[in-house]
C-alpha cells in the first residue's frame, strides 16, 4: 500500500476541542437560550456537553455533527427557513468567535512541512464549515500547506458519508486507496470506509477513546504529532 495523501480531521484532530469550542458553544447556547442561563444548561447537554468532564462526549451533536444537526437539535419542529436561518447564524457565531479561540494540538506547522516534503499531499475534512476551516487554519499558519479544504458546506453529505473523502480525491486525481484519513470520531472513520480510503487513523487527542476507536481504525495514536512515525513504520513494511 502507498499512501499519497492524508486527510485530516480539523477538531480534536488538529485544534483541542474542548480549549477551542466549549467557550464558544456555550456563549452560542446562551444566545439560543435569549440569556436564560438554565435553558442553555439544557442546550448544553443536548448538544453532548458532559459539565463532570468540562468537554464534549464523542460522537455526540457537537462533537460529530453540523452546524444544522446542532439547530435541528435545538430547534425540533422548527420550518425548514427557520433552520436555514439558525444554521447561518450559527456558522456566522463560529466563523467570528472559533477561529480566535483555536488552540493546536500539537506544533502543526512543521510536522504539515515536513509530510509535505515527503511528497504527501494534505487536505482538511470537517463537519465545520468550510470558512471556518480556512481562517482556522490561517490563523495557526499551515492553511498555504494543504491542497484542499472542506467543510460540511462544500459537498452534497457531511461526514459519516464518504462525499468529502471522494472529493478531495477527484480534485487531486488520487484514488481512495492510496489516502489516509486522520480523526477522533468514529464518523472520521466511516468517511474512510465509505470512501474505500487505504487507511484509517484514529487519534486521542479529542474526543473518543482507544476503546472506542480502536475496532473500528486501522490504528490508533496519541495525536498527530506521532503521525509521522507511524508512515515510517508502516513504510517498512
Amino acid at each position: 500500500m502507498t499512501i499519497r495523501a492524508i486527510l485530516f480531521d480539523k477538531d480534536g484532530t488538529l485544534i483541542d476541542f474542548a480549549a477551542t469550542w466549549v467557550p464558544v458553544v456555550k456563549a452560542l447556547a446562551v444566545e439560543f437560550a435569549n440569556g436564560h442561563q438554565p435553558t442553555a444548561d439544557e442546550l448544553l447537554a443536548i448538544a453532548g456537553y458532559d459539565a463532570a468532564r468540562g468537554s464534549f462526549r464523542g460522537g455526540s451533536v457537537w462533537a460529530g455533527g453540523t452546524s444544522r444537526d446542532l439547530v435541528a437539535a435545538w430547534r425540533p419542529g422548527a420550518a425548514i427557513a427557520e433552520i436555514d436561518e439558525a444554521t447561518r447564524f450559527v456558522d456566522d457565531f463560529c466563523k467570528a468567535h472559533a477561529t480566535a479561540s483555536a488552540v493546536p494540538v500539537a506544533d502543526l506547522e512543521p510536522l504539515f512541512r515536513d509530510l509535505k516534503a515527503d511528497g504527501l499531499k494534505l487536505g482538511i475534512a470537517t463537519n465545520d464549515s468550510a470558512h471556518t476551516a480556512r481562517k482556522t487554519a490561517q490563523r495557526l499558519g499551515v492553511d498555504h500547506l494543504f491542497d484542499r479544504i472542506l467543510g460540511y458546506d462544500s459537498v452534497a453529505n457531511a461526514k459519516p458519508a464518504p462525499d468529502m473523502a471522494l472529493d478531495f480525491c477527484a480534485a487531486l486525481s488520487l484514488k481512495p486507496e492510496t489516502i489516509a484519513v486522520v480523526g477522533d470520531n468514529i464518523h472520521d472513520i466511516e468517511m474512510a470506509r465509505a470512501a474505500g480510503a487505504g487507511l484509517a487513523i484514529g487519534v486521542l487527542s479529542g474526543n473518543s477513546s482507544h476503546d472506542e476507536l480502536a475496532p473500528h481504525a486501522d490504528h490508533v495514536i496519541a495525536s498527530v504529532a506521532d503521525l509521522p512515525r507511524l508512515l515510517v513504520h508502516l513504510r517498512k513494511g
